[in-house]
């Protein structure tokens, strides 16, 4: 018999645990509207939700919308988002995204993954934060590098293509929990399932974990006494 159950049986406790463990996950990133949130997911790509929160205050007051992006070349977006990493390409795609939504869509920001994908710096990933924060609609489960990571550690996928671990954790738990299961594992991930040296002995997913160690040996006993 193996150690672990299937991954259909645990995914359902996991997700259970991990709202025990964070009641209050939720997207991190600040936003205020539909276009925010987009603009932010694209800025948040090889980048910490802390950073992008502190350069989008200023973008936003400059940028607000797609009309005001869309009116300038990539250049005058360069100096808001150089933080962020791998700046040039985030301008270029915040304002080729935002002539496209001018263009098709009249400045609004579609909702549906059909009429996201197409929109430059805009994958999976992305379209799939935007849907279910802005607009309530789960379309797929968000695979970054904290849910990659756990997935795989957890036991929950065997695949390390995010194309291929995306559909694996929507069969496991009800759609209505996909955008859920995503910011959970984020914030474990984030919080103690580290990706250079996780902190598994006190983790909430011990139990339900193939790639636990088990607990600490004891310490060896001095020579000539005997452990009690």
């Amino acid at each position: 018999m193996p150690r672990f159950p299937s991954p259909r049986t645990r995914a359902p406790l996991i997700l259970e645990r991990l709202g025990v463990l964070y009641p209050d996950a939720t997207c991190s990133l600040d936003w205020r509207t539909p276009y925010e949130l987009l603009v932010a997911t694209m800025l948040s790509a090889q980048c910490t939700d802390e950073r992008v929160n502190k350069v989008t205050p200023a973008l936003f007051e400059r940028f607000p919308d797609a009309a005001a992006a869309a009116a300038v070349e990539s250049e005058a977006v360069e100096p808001y988002v150089q933080s962020t990493g791998f700046y040039r390409n985030k301008a270029k795609h915040i304002v080729a995204a935002s002539r496209l939504l001018m263009e098709r869509h009249g400045g609004a920001v579609p909702a549906s993954m059909e009429e996201l994908l197409p929109l430059p710096g805009v994958a999976r990933k992305t379209a799939n934060v935007v849907l279910a924060h802005a607009f309530g609609i789960n379309a797929g489960v968000t695979v970054d590098t904290h849910v990659k990571r756990l997935s795989n550690r957890l036991g929950l996928t065997r695949h390390t293509d995010p194309k291929r671990i995306e559909p694996d954790l929507m069969k496991l738990v009800p759609r209505p929990e996909w955008e859920t299961l995503s910011i959970r594992l984020i914030f474990h991930g984030r919080a103690v399932c580290v990706a250079r040296k996780p902190r598994c002995q006190g983790c909430g997913l011990a139990e339900l974990c193939p790639s636990h160690p088990g607990p600490e040996p004891r310490p060896a006993a001095p020579r000539g006494k005997v452990a009690g």
